[in-house]
Formats: C-alpha cells, sequence, structure tokens
C-alpha cells in the first residue's frame, strides 16, 4: 500500500520535470509507471534466482524487488533530466 502512495508522488515529481521540459506529462508518468513495475517483475525474479524462494527470506525478496522498482525510477528520471529545458519565446 505504501508503494502505491509513494509511486503517486514520484510520478507527481516526473509530471513536474516533464512539464518544465515542455513534453507530455502523460507520457513520461507512463513511462515511470511501466518501469517501476517491470523493475519490480525483474527485481523478484532475480532475487529469487540468486537466493531461492523461501518463507524465510520472504521479506529479504520483497525489499530487493522494491529497490529493483525503485532504480527503474532513478532510471527515467536520469533519460528525462538529460533532455533540454523549453524554450520561452
Amino acid at each position: 500500500m505504501l508503494e502505491i502512495f509513494s509511486l503517486f508522488f514520484l510520478c507527481k515529481k516526473i509530471g513536474g520535470i516533464a512539464h518544465q521540459k515542455g513534453l507530455s506529462q502523460n507520457r513520461w508518468k507512463i513511462y515511470t509507471i511501466l518501469s517501476w513495475i517491470g523493475f519490480e517483475f525483474l527485481g523478484a525474479i532475480i532475487s529469487i534466482a540468486l537466493f531461492g524462494f523461501d518463507m524465510n527470506n520472504l521479506m529479504g525478496l520483497g525489499l530487493f524487488a522494491l529497490a529493483s522498482a525503485f532504480g527503474g525510477y532513478l532510471l527515467i528520471l536520469s533519460i528525462l533530466e538529460n533532455k533540454p529545458d523549453k524554450i520561452e519565446e
């Protein structure tokens, strides 16, 4: 549940940066959500492959997946920040 709230605020920040760059806010918010979900799934797969699936390490697997999801957000943020700013006329 906290993950959804954090994703909401991170998308709001991405939208603000996209607006500053003169790009579509909704497109970059969708990119953020898709990247978050994709990296979280990938992180879960990698953590299960590395550590195995066991009820004793379930919390660690979840934290690894959450850290991977935040990495997806950071990737989108980096791509967006490297775009040029909107030129005012």
